[in-house]
């Protein structure tokens, strides 16, 4: 009888990713991206610790691991949620294919982090907090107590949503990011456009700014806001106000908190004169 040689040989076989791998990488990404932040790679080394352990069982060699590891420090900047996407499919490929895909990786990485950044920084940085922050803030200015409760109901949502992303890019791969690359730029513009129709109808129902001013001439009162401004524009003062803000902002020397301050001082200032109605 012939004896078969059997290799032992832990390199030789594959490890399976298993869920429990995926959720400690998530977990990992989602408290080390921006933690390890750095200017030379920003993202990077938050991305080599996020997968150190899982890369660790794929590449049980030492050199393997170290090389595996090194690819993963290169520069990497993209909308930490989205990268759950993005490193979802990093691990199925580092999965199949192993070192044969290092270059394969970082060059998906690098063409699809911003991409992916212009739809995660829209919906998540800008639509989403704005949103449901100024639905939150507005039933708090109520005085009702939901507010509060949305807004931790809504953040907690969103950290679940980081782990189904996460598990998506893994198990869909990269086909799932191949398909909507045609797509990102027009669903990227789109949400633009809702988030500015969301924001508009908010400045002129939240922010409140009216004037008590009025225009006399013998016997004729006119008053200054429902005389003229309201027959403009509704809402033309509130307008008004936040494309200044939005102006300040734009300047470097002004920050968010001088920019309060600035427009706490005019409300001051402007009720004391009985320029705006207190």
């Amino acid at each position: 009888m012939m004896n078969k040689k059997i290799d032992l040989n832990p390199s030789n076989m594959k490890y399976k990713v298993t869920k429990k791998d995926l959720r400690r990488a998530c977990w990992r990404w989602n408290w080390f991206c921006v933690n390890m932040f750095n200017y030379e790679t920003q993202e990077g080394p938050g991305v080599a610790i996020s997968l150190a352990p899982l890369l660790r069982k794929i590449y049980p060699n030492d050199d393997e691991y170290e090389k595996a590891l090194t690819n993963h420090f290169r520069y990497f900047n993209t909308t930490p949620i989205m990268g759950n996407l993005l490193l979802g499919a990093v691990v199925a490929m580092e999965e199949k294919d192993g070192l044969k895909a290092a270059e394969t990786i970082q060059s998906f990485k690098t063409s699809m982090m911003g991409p992916l950044a212009g739809i995660g920084d829209t919906i998540f940085w800008v639509l989403w907090p704005t949103i449901m922050g100024s639905l939150s803030g507005y039933m708090a200015l109520q005085g009702n107590p939901l507010g509060a409760i949305v807004w931790l109901i809504v953040n907690i949502l969103l950290y679940i949503l980081k782990y189904w992303f996460y598990d998506v890019g893994y198990t869909s791969g990269t086909k799932l990011i191949d398909n909507l690359g045609t797509k990102l730029n027009i669903f990227t513009e789109a949400a633009s456009i809702m988030g500015l129709t969301v924001i508009g109808s908010l400045v002129a129902t939240v922010v409140k700014v009216s004037t008590s001013l009025t225009f006399q001439m013998g016997k004729v009162n006119l008053a200054l806001q429902t005389g003229v401004l309201d027959k403009i524009m509704p809402a033309l003062l509130p307008a008004l106000l936040t494309f200044i803000v939005y102006k300040l902002l734009e300047n470097k020397k002004w920050t968010a908190t001088r920019v309060i301050f600035l427009v706490i001082l005019l409300a001051l200032i402007g009720t004391y004169f009985g320029v705006f109605k207190a």
